[in-house]
């Protein structure tokens, strides 16, 4: 059997690992900064590309390297290239790919930091960005000029779990010549798999359900071997924000259990959900599982899961919903996502903390709106502590 012929949760376990000369039944963790070559020869063919082979960490690392094949094999790509965070993954794309007077259009409904670097730092390198709303098709045809170069995507959406139609977006990039980039954070290949739809990029912070116990920082990008193993490889190794060998072989072990954990994220989160939706002090809950979410049908056609997040607005505005947070035991208070342990956060002041007041305004960021990280506790003592918040 080849590795193409493996099903997800065994690609998940092997793909990647070639022994050592160790017969190591694990995968090695390899630190060192670079690697000796047999000869002045050698050194300068593996430096001019000549002889592929380890150089120097920066760029090239047997650890980080099973974890770039095993992704790409997970994802269903050619190539990955693993990167020291998921705004790392986002900036090399745009640093390989843009170049000044290019243009892109983005979702609005994207992670804060995300929107930060489209509205305020592309900017200095003459990159434009149009932010419009993910779900209307019109306004994605409208925003495209002739100098749109990649239209960029987070779907499910942070924090209120919109969906886009991925092929939808697929084929309309590619009849303007552009690329189809998404941000695959919330579903993970364990429940999507965007490049199967029609993208050309998948975006991943690693830090979040890859890793999933909140160990690590790191991210990725996958797609296919010229864009992603030539031109965003080659300014990865330039610019150097790269994942650490040790980050990439902590990442590895995630990947082992990604599909029973996503599961299980998804069976609590449309627990969680429900009874969010019957609680009177909720105005409402935003889940993919709910059949009232507006993409309820798209989200069963292009994944295989729902996913781990709960969004809800309680009545009261800021006050109340820090009231909500505040009076919680058991879930975390942080920002991150994608953890076994619960998670709670009100993104208005944290992840959209740094976003314009228009813009929160435009994708839903009010000040009532809570964001749960489903974790993996008991789903009766999840409820429990929110019940205690909602309380208070």
């Amino acid at each position: 059997m080849t590795i193409d012929s493996y099903q997800f949760d065994t690609l998940a376990v092997r793909a990647g690992h070639q022994r050592t000369g160790e017969n190591e039944h694990s995968e090695p963790i390899f630190t060192t900064s670079s690697f000796v070559f047999d000869n002045a020869s050698q050194a300068a063919a593996r430096f001019s590309g000549d002889d592929p082979g380890n150089i120097y960490s920066r760029f090239t690392n047997p650890t980080v390297r099973i974890f770039e094949q095993r992704l790409a094999a997970l994802e269903g790509g050619e190539s990955c290239v693993a990167t020291a965070s998921g705004m790392a993954a986002i900036m090399a794309i745009c640093i390989a790919l843009l170049e000044a007077g290019d243009h892109l259009v983005s979702s609005r409904s994207v992670f804060g930091t995300t929107t930060v670097l489209f509205d305020r730092y592309l900017p200095r390198l003459g990159i434009e960005t149009s932010l419009i709303d993910m779900t209307d098709l019109g306004a994605w045809k409208a925003a495209i000029r002739p100098n749109t170069r990649l239209l960029f995507i987070e779907t499910p959406s942070n924090p209120l779990t919109e969906v886009a139609d991925i092929t939808e977006l697929a084929d309309l990039a590619h009849e303007h010549g552009c690329l189809l980039v998404v941000d695959n954070c919330f579903c993970t290949p364990a429940l999507q798999k965007p490049l199967h739809l029609g993208a050309d990029l998948i975006v991943h912070s690693a830090t979040k359900y890859l890793d999933g116990q909140g160990r690590i920082v790191g991210g990725a990008v996958v797609g296919d071997k010229q864009r992603v193993g030539e031109e965003i490889y080659a300014a990865i190794r330039t610019t150097g924000p790269t994942m650490s060998p040790f980050n990439a072989w902590v990442a590895l072990k995630g990947l082992e259990t990604l599909s029973l954990r996503m599961k299980a994220h998804s069976e609590n989160a449309i627990e969680l959900a429900r009874y969010l939706s019957d609680h009177p002090a909720v105005e409402q809950v935003y889940h993919l599982g709910l059949p009232s979410h507006p993409q309820y049908d798209l989200a069963k056609k292009q994944q295989s899961g729902f996913g781990g997040i709960v969004s809800f607005v309680v009545k009261g505005g800021r006050e109340k919903a820090w009231r909500v947070i505040d009076n919680t035991s058991l879930v975390s208070i942080t920002a991150n996502l994608g953890d076994v342990k619960t998670t709670i956060t009100h993104p208005a002041t944290t992840t959209h903390g740094r976003v314009s007041d228009e813009i929160k305004a435009q994708t839903g960021i009010s000040e009532g709106l809570i964001r749960i990280g489903v974790g993996l506790e008991s789903i009766d003592d999840i409820i429990a502590d929110l019940d205690q918040g909602l309380s208070a």
